[in-house]
């Protein structure tokens, strides 16, 4: 690497569909907001010449962050694919949000992906959601490198930067984590700060001066190379020791100088594999330059020390009966098995899905299988169809480059596919397989939301399945006990983005409204009462009279229907409608407009006429009896209670467990976990979790993760339950 000569990409900096998967390469962009991918992405696009020097594509618009709610917010909120050419290979980069409420977009990004860089702000450092990423990607064995960026910043410090780096991501091995590259500074201007100017490569010992605009290669000035020599060193004992080349290292130990070549060798190969994680320096291009600081040696880094899609496994895959079924990984004549990683809408095309193919190839025109199933909970349908694929593209800001074919390996748009969601598999229509989605994180922040007027009640219905079926982190409820449209999202922003969409996308106005936990009531102690339903007024009259006692019981235990009438007071036939009737109005409430639970109604007692009583009198007998009872009762306000689990780093136990008191919490105990966390399991009212997800990352600092599951209704404090009142009286 570095030492390598490049043609002018010219028009092969704009990449089409690959021919094999050896020439792919799928990388994605990991970094918190702000640290620089959408940059970097646009630097190196220009470097392999496939935009001009604005950063624009040929017809204009830009490369990444091209939708106009990116525009409004100056941040990315989705997944962009952008393709290059470098040197015959194809490069996929995939560039993520950074801000945390669009890690879905993170995680897809991370699926269809091979390899992951890791941009790192000089000025800002690594963020604690940076650290989870990487250890993610730790756990899989994901090949990764790692780009500081903002070196023009004045606090910028290169070799402060990468030490960091080796401790936050070195792990027990910091050695893992070294530099290919040192920067060169120009002169100090007035506010004292040194640009970088040029990158001298450790192992090749070349000088890359990027002060004129382009990459021109110098042979070092002798006394610049002492300067080096420590990191040169620790550098080469790195690489041979993580790609365990024994001969190498025995040659070395020995005094004997080791091949640039060799070395460059063994790099790629530490690279590949996941054992060694190179640290890069990358700065955008100056005005009318050609090429930014470190994008060639980037290139090169991605080119020659990335894995091929061929050496990542594909996931798991089964015939839709759950048969699982063996593939050779990344075989373009093997079956047809390929993922939709993102779902978009065009005003234009319509639905457009971007998927990543793992086996097979797929035609335009062709006829697939798409299988779509485990996400009913978050308002999606199981689907088994077959359907046409319509246009294959390769895409590249709001352009679509139409293509014949897609290879295993690589990435693509498809159109009009009407029935398939983010994370539905696509294979062949004669044999339909089904991979394993990825894990997604669970939505729990709720909005709750209502159409705004009539026009926008009859578009609500599809502008939100269309929503859901585009973002999977979001989930849609239809509260049946609040009467609630909700849409679960994963933070502020991300419900902001939600609004947007369905307001500008698909034309639906609606109003956010307060969200209302689903509340229960039951009797705090015994009661009885008296339903009497008597009409006459010409025609067939009604009559039924019935007596019931009313008493608690424990929680879960439902309504409890008992039948103690004696004599025949109340008529066999009609005892059910009695029963009807009383839950009924349990499921309508008796005090606050809650459904009723916990309690044992026993009807004792009642009054029947031969012509004038029926099923429907003595239904509303029931309900009356029940009403009253009430009347005369305390009745408890029953909230739900969540088991709450918080995973969070060390240094935020504290105020952690401190903010669930503060929420009525009970702490059940706590438990270490790996990487330096803690699992915290408490018990919490739901009504005081509703902005959890907001807060926790706010006292976090974004570190922390929590999850949910409903555990139990139990009375309400009275302090609390007067002022729900009093809050629902006044809606």
């Amino acid at each position: 690497m570095g030492d390598k000569a490049h043609t002018q990409p010219g028009a092969a900096g704009r990449a089409q569909a690959a021919d094999h998967p050896t020439s792919v390469r799928n990388v994605v962009l990991v970094g918190h907001s702000g640290s620089g991918k959408t940059t970097l992405v646009e630097a190196l696009a220009l470097t392999a010449g496939a935009v001009n020097r604005a950063g624009l594509v040929e017809d204009g618009g830009t490369v990444s962050d091209y939708d106009d709610i990116e525009h409004r917010q100056q941040r990315s909120v989705q997944l962009s694919l952008v393709p290059l050419e470098w040197d015959g290979i194809k490069i996929n980069l995939l560039d993520t949000p950074g801000y945390a409420d669009f890690v879905g977009e993170l995680r897809a990004g991370l699926r269809a992906a091979d390899a992951a860089l890791f941009v790192v702000s000089a000025s800002d450092g690594v963020d604690g959601s940076t650290r989870m990423v990487w250890d993610e990607c730790a756990a899989v064995g994901m090949p990764r490198a790692i780009v500081v960026t903002h070196l023009e910043a004045a606090r910028a410090n290169f070799d402060e930067m990468t030490r960091v780096c080796a401790e936050t991501f070195g792990g027990d091995d910091p050695d893992a984590v070294l530099p290919l590259y040192l920067p060169l500074h120009g002169p100090e201007g007035a506010d004292g700060h040194a640009p970088v100017t040029g990158l001298i490569g450790l192992l090749t010992q070349k000088l890359f001066d990027y002060s004129s605009g382009e990459r021109e290669e110098h042979e070092p000035e002798p006394d610049r190379l002492p300067l080096i020599e420590e990191a040169r060193n620790r550098l080469i004992e790195g690489i041979i020791a993580e790609s365990e080349d024994e001969t190498l290292m025995d040659r070395y130990l020995g005094g004997e100088s080791c091949d640039v070549k060799t070395l460059i060798e063994d790099l790629e190969k530490a690279v590949a594999r996941g054992a060694f994680f190179p640290v890069l320096a990358a700065a955008p291009a100056a005005e009318d330059a050609r090429q930014g600081l470190g994008t060639v040696e980037l290139l090169e880094l991605i080119t020659g020390g990335f894995p091929t899609p061929l050496e990542h496994g594909t996931p798991p895959v089964t015939t839709i009966d759950g048969t699982p079924r063996e593939l050779n990984p990344c075989d373009p004549d093997a079956p047809l098995v390929a993922e939709v990683v993102k779902t978009s809408s065009d005003p234009y095309v319509g639905r457009i899905s971007l998927i990543r193919l793992f086996s097979g190839t797929l035609r335009a025109d062709q006829t697939v299988h798409v299988s779509g199933h485990g996400l009913v909970d978050r308002g999606h349908e199981d689907h088994d169809v077959d359907e046409r694929i319509g246009a294959l593209s390769t895409p590249f800001g709001k352009q679509q480059r139409p293509v014949s074919h897609v290879i295993a390996g690589d990435l693509a748009c498809v159109a009009k596919l009407g029935r398939a969601e983010t994370r539905d598999t696509l294979s062949a229509k004669d044999d339909p397989l089904l991979m394993e989605p990825w894990e997604m994180p669970d939505p729990l922040l709720p909005l709750a939301i209502q159409a705004h007027s009539k026009p926008d009640e009859d578009k609500l219905s599809q502008g939100l399945a269309r929503l859901v079926a585009e973002d999977p982190t979001m989930r849609l409820e239809h509260n049946q006990d609040t009467h609630q449209v909700v849409l679960w999202c994963l933070g502020e922003a991300h419900a902001d983005v939600a609004l947007e969409r369905l307001r500008n996308r698909y034309g639906v106005q609606v109003d956010v409204v307060a969200h209302r936990v689903p509340l229960r009531e039951t009797f705090g102690d015994k009661a009885s009462g008296r339903g009497r339903h008597v009409k006459q007024s010409g025609g067939h009259g009604q009559f039924a009279i019935c007596e019931i006692d009313v008493e608690p019981l424990p929680g879960g235990s439902g309504i409890e229907f008992v039948d103690k009438v004696v004599g025949g007071a109340v008529p066999r036939q009609f005892i059910p409608s009695v029963e009807k009737g009383v839950r009924a109005q349990a499921a309508k409430g008796v005090a606050a407009g809650h459904p009723l639970i916990d309690v044992r109604v026993t009807l004792r007692d009642g009054k029947a006429h031969s012509v004038d009583s029926s099923d429907a009198a003595f239904q509303t007998a029931g309900a009356l009896a029940l009403r009253e009872a009430a009347a005369d009762a305390r009745i408890n306000l029953l909230e739900p209670v969540a088991e709450v689990s918080v995973l969070v780093g060390d240094d935020y136990v504290g105020p952690v467990m401190s903010d669930l008191s503060g929420r009525r919490g009970r702490v059940l105990g706590t438990e270490q976990s790996a990487g330096g966390r803690t699992l915290i399991r408490a018990e919490v009212p739901e009504i005081e979790i509703g902005r959890y997800s907001v807060d926790l990352r706010a006292l976090s600092h974004g570190t922390a993760r929590f999850s949910r599951r409903y555990v139990r209704h139990e009375p309400m404090p009275s302090q609390v339950a007067e002022r729900v009142r009093e809050e629902a009286l006044s809606a």
